[in-house]
């Protein structure tokens, strides 16, 4: 079984886009989505745009390059269902953000 890593700062994480992280050679994308922090990978499956950089709406990412939505919290898309992206456990301990990858 994996273990959790650090992968930031809570602080670090900005209100209205992601941070990307590298945990194992694995782009991670963190977003705050309320009071909670979010682990999604960073590559869009439609053209391979970083959801890093990609806006937040009702607890989904929006892709800056065509706009594809994904839920934060299970990875399924919201244009097709049978399309999703990777999400990863966190924990927040002490202000420090882990993943599980």
């Amino acid at each position: 079984m994996s273990e959790f890593i650090r992968a930031a700062s809570a602080d670090e994480i900005p209100e209205d886009t992601g941070k990307l992280v590298e945990i194992d050679g694995q782009e991670i994308a963190l977003f705050k989505s309320g009071a909670e922090i979010c682990a999604i990978h960073n590559i869009c499956p439609h053209a391979g745009g970083p959801l890093s950089e990609g806006g937040l709406r009702e607890g989904r990412v929006i892709c800056p390059w065509h706009g594809w939505e994904f839920d934060l919290k299970s990875g399924v898309s919201a244009f097709n269902p049978a399309i999703k992206v990777p999400v990863f456990k966190v924990k927040v301990e002490n202000g420090s953000v882990f993943v599980r990858v």
